[in-house]
C-alpha cells in the first residue's frame, strides 16, 4: 500500500468513532473501487488488523471494473474478510446471498466529464442503483443504509447565501443535460427517504463537497485534479476559467471520518454535509497556493480560458461552501488545511 495512504488509514481508525459497531458485521460497499469508497474499504480491513474489533468485519466490494478493482485492492484479494463482486447495481442483486448488516451506496459517475458523454449512465446509478440496493437492504433488515449524495443537490443558491445548510436549496435547471447528476442525486435521496417512510429501512445521507486526496483520478476533469496532475508532471498550472468560483476543499482523511461518523452516529432519515468549510478559496487562489508547495519546481499559473472540451459541462454554481454544524454536533471536525492536505496528496503521486 502507498505510504501516504497507509498513514491516512491509521489516522482514520484512531478517530473517535464507535468502530466496535462493525465487530462481526458484513458491510457491502457499491462502487468500492472509486476514489471515496476505496478509503472506506481500506479502513474497515485495517480495523481487522488493528485489534479494535472483537470479531473481524467482512467487506463485500461491489464494482463494475474488475481490473481497476483488483489493482486497487491487490493486497486484499486472498483475504477471508474481503470479497469482490462484479455486478451492475442498476440490475437485480438477488445473486448476493450473504447476510448483510450495512450497505454503503457510493457507486456514481461523479466526474463532470461523464455528464455530457453519458448522462443516462450517470443518472442510472443514482436512481436505479439506489432502488436496487434498497431492495437488498430491506431483504437483509440492515442496521443502516448510507447513501452518498452530493453537494450538487443544492444547485445555484440565492445571492447572499454564504454556506449551504442541509435545508437550503437553490436552482437546478432540469432541462439542462448537466442536471443529470444533481437531479438524480436529489431523486436518490427521496428514494431513500421513501423507503424509510414506507418500509422502515434506516437510511442516512451524506453530501460530500469537493474532496481530494491520494487515489483520485488525475484525468477526471475536475479542476483540482487537473492542478495536481500539472504539478505531478512538472507543468505550469493551466487555468481554463477566470478562477473566481469559490469552493471548499476537504482532504480525504477528514471526509472519510465524516462518512463513518454519519453511518455510526448520525440520525436516521437525515442528511449531513461532509466538507471543510474552513478551507474555502477561489479556484485562482487554489492554483497559486499549490505552486508554493514545491517552490523548487518553479511552476507558474497560466491563463487559458475557453480551452475546455465540448464534452465537459461546466457548473454554473459560483460558490459551494458547506454549513457543517450538523456534522460537528456528532463530534466531527476537519483537521487538514489546504496546504497540508494537498501536500500529502501530491506526495502520494510522486
Amino acid at each position: 500500500m502507498n505510504k501516504i495512504i497507509a498513514e491516512d488509514i491509521n489516522e482514520i481508525i484512531s478517530a473517535n468513532v464507535p468502530w466496535q459497531n462493525f465487530s462481526g458485521k458484513t458491510v457491502l460497499i457499491s462502487g468500492a473501487a472509486g476514489f471515496l469508497p476505496s478509503y472506506l474499504v481500506h479502513t474497515l480491513l485495517q480495523l481487522n488488523e488493528s485489534g479494535k474489533l472483537e470479531k473481524p468485519a467482512k467487506v463485500i466490494a461491489v464494482v463494475r471494473n474488475k481490473e481497476k478493482a483488483e489493482a486497487r485492492f491487490a493486497d486484499y484479494l486472498r483475504r477471508q474478510d474481503f470479497k469482490l463482486i462484479l455486478s451492475d447495481i442498476t440490475q437485480s442483486l438477488e445473486a448476493i446471498t450473504e447476510r448483510i448488516d450495512f450497505i454503503i451506496h457510493a457507486a456514481s459517475q461523479a466526474s463532470p466529464k461523464f455528464y455530457g458523454t453519458d448522462p443516462v449512465g450517470t443518472l442510472s446509478a443514482n436512481v436505479l442503483g439506489t432502488y436496487s440496493l434498497l431492495e437488498l437492504a430491506q431483504r437483509n433488515a440492515v442496521e443502516c443504509f448510507l447513501y452518498f449524495s452530493s453537494s450538487e443537490v443544492y444547485g445555484q443558491l440565492p445571492l447572499g447565501t454564504e454556506k449551504a445548510s442541509e435545508v437550503t436549496y437553490g436552482y437546478v435547471d432540469p432541462m439542462a443535460v448537466r442536471a443529470c447528476y444533481a437531479e438524480s442525486k436529489r431523486m436518490g435521496e427521496n428514494i431513500c427517504v421513501s423507503w424509510f417512510h414506507q418500509f422502515k429501512v434506516p437510511i442516512k445521507v451524506v453530501r460530500p463537497f469537493h474532496t481530494y486526496g491520494p487515489g483520485m483520478q488525475l484525468d477526471d476533469g475536475r479542476v483540482f485534479a487537473d492542478f495536481v496532475a500539472d504539478i505531478v508532471n512538472n507543468r505550469h498550472i493551466t487555468m481554463k476559467s477566470d478562477g473566481s468560483a469559490i469552493r471548499a476543499f476537504c482532504y480525504l482523511v477528514d471526509a472519510t471520518i465524516g462518512f463513518f461518523t454519519v453511518l455510526l452516529k448520525g440520525e436516521v432519515a437525515n442528511a449531513y454535509n461532509v466538507g471543510n468549510d474552513e478551507a474555502a478559496v477561489s479556484i485562482a487562489e487554489l492554483a497559486y497556493l499549490l505552486t508554493t508547495i514545491f517552490p523548487e519546481k518553479k511552476l507558474q499559473v497560466i491563463q487559458q480560458e475557453n480551452n475546455i472540451s465540448k464534452n465537459y459541462l461546466q457548473s454554473v454554481v459560483s460558490m459551494s461552501v458547506p454549513e457543517t454544524a450538523k456534522l460537528r454536533a456528532l463530534g466531527w471536525a476537519p483537521h487538514y488545511d489546504i496546504y497540508h492536505g494537498f501536500r500529502k496528496t501530491l506526495l502520494s503521486f510522486l
